[in-house]
């Protein structure tokens, strides 16, 4: 079969050639070599789910409707029959309820939102403790940095467009965290929203035009500068066996890898649409149209921005203030400084890790994260920092659920908050040691086993 697939390969390369003159170019680019590793197959799923979210986005901009002018629901959800609501929340309702395969493909739009982002974190994860981020790769690094956040902006405009009750208070937070920025908030806001909050009703279409065209290409060009990055200097791999700095050792991307990149795709696909046809997603039916004093406990973020939702409960209730000025409001540590100060160190990581090691070789050999004990250390306490900080965003509903009360919670992940990174720190690099030395003892074993069997192996005879 595979030999087959190679004659296939290669009748399209001398048709291509014949008629284009790009032989040497298309033998090259089969030739790639792929590690064989699961965890560069993150990557792939976030680049396969971005393609899902590009293709259902595109059915959705035909029926959705970027205004919040009034109307007067007709359709056929009988709760709101007769209610007065905005053009953007009735085109959604309608898209679930009227469109054909409207709900399918809103829901796996929103599922592919979730997915692309989870990959790109893990993607993430596995480059920073795996020491991917090394020179030659730090603008690699950087534009995949660039990458979460401009996803997380698109994600949190994607469903703010549907002016429900969740995008309602998701925007009048985002007005507040705004206006918190020292100096410049009130100006910045007044721009971005034309007006004091809800803002000018011209703030949906700008909204719109970001979510539908710039967000997307702005992501779409730095993807095609990840993978240009990555072609130009390859893959990083697992050091073992054959592998070196030197030598790449993989699947070719025909005949082996192209039918097993194909088939993640169509899995990936295949699982969106299971999760947008089977799991039901942000029922805006069920939140209601936004109207700015109502509130609700029971619409919670998408899960990506759990982590600021639970910075802002965090930070004690006080501002900075200068005789009769705010200085700093009190939205601005959780909702500015947290994500600013997470992302710089992010993005200087590679310099700030050269400057204590003092590595400064080309590194295609990838680290195990035992082997750097510190930076996994560093790592293993910014994630259980972060993730104080997700869980604390569920802080309301673990209080009607569970009656845990919400202000006893608060306080213990404030608690948490100054005891559980250092102690994770702690605790991750006494474990990578202790790997380390276990290691060693079993090599030491096998080399005195090894030595043992020759020393009583029977001598020659003569």
């Amino acid at each position: 079969m595979v030999g087959g697939a190679a004659l296939v390969m290669r009748r399209a390369v001398r048709f291509v050639d014949q008629r284009a003159g790009s032989a040497p170019l298309l033998r090259k680019a089969l030739r790639y070599v792929f590690p064989d590793h699961w965890s560069f197959l993150l990557g792939e799923i976030a680049l396969y789910s971005f393609v899902v979210l590009v293709a259902t986005g595109v059915y959705l901009t035909l029926f959705f409707e970027p205004s919040i002018k009034d109307t007067v629901y007709h359709g056929s959800y009988e709760p709101l029959q007769g209610r007065t609501i905005s053009e953007a929340y009735r085109s959604v309702v309608d898209i679930s309820f009227e469109v054909k395969a409207g709900l399918l493909i809103r829901q796996t739009h929103h599922w592919a939102a979730d997915v692309f982002v989870v990959a790109i974190v893990l993607h993430l994860l596995r480059v920073f403790f795996t020491g991917a981020f090394r020179k030659p790769r730090e603008l690699t690094w950087i534009i995949g940095v660039l990458m979460l956040m401009t996803a997380l902006l698109e994600g949190f405009l994607g469903y703010s467009l549907a002016d429900d009750l969740l995008s309602g208070m998701g925007l009048a937070i985002a007005y507040s965290v705004v206006m918190s920025l020292p100096l410049v908030g009130a100006n910045l806001a007044l721009l971005i929203w034309g007006a004091p909050f809800p803002g000018v009703p011209e703030l949906w279409p700008r909204m719109y035009v970001f979510h539908v065209l710039v967000l997307p290409i702005a992501i779409g060009v730095l993807l095609s500068i990840h993978l240009a990055l990555i072609v130009a200097r390859h893959h990083t791999q697992f050091g073992g066996g054959r592998r070196t700095e030197r030598r790449l050792v993989g699947l070719p991307l025909a005949p082996a890898y192209a039918p097993r990149t194909i088939g993640l795709a169509l899995a990936v696909a295949s699982v969106l649409f299971l999760l947008g046809g089977l799991v039901q997603i942000n029922p805006i039916w069920l939140w209601g149209p936004y109207e700015v004093s109502q509130a609700t406990n029971g619409a919670q973020p998408d899960w990506y921005l759990g982590w600021l939702i639970g910075a802002l409960r965090l930070v004690p209730g006080f501002d900075v203030v200068i005789g009769d000025y705010t200085l700093v409001p009190n939205a601005f540590w959780g909702g500015v400084a947290l994500p600013l100060s997470l992302f710089a160190l992010l993005l200087s990581w590679p310099w700030l890790e050269r400057l204590v090691t003092r590595d400064t070789a080309f590194h295609n050999i990838l680290d195990r994260p035992r082997d750097r004990p510190w930076r996994t250390a560093i790592g293993a306490a910014v994630v259980s920092w972060v993730f104080l900080a997700f869980v604390s965003g569920s802080a309301d509903r673990v209080d009607v659920l569970l009656h845990v009360p919400y202000r006893t919670q608060i306080w213990l992940y404030r608690v948490l908050l100054l005891a559980l990174p250092p102690a994770t720190l702690l605790v991750t690099w006494r474990f990578c040691l202790a790997l380390q030395q276990s290691e060693r003892v079993e090599a030491e074993k096998r080399a005195a086993k090894a030595a043992g069997a020759d020393a009583s192996a029977p001598s020659p005879t003569v």
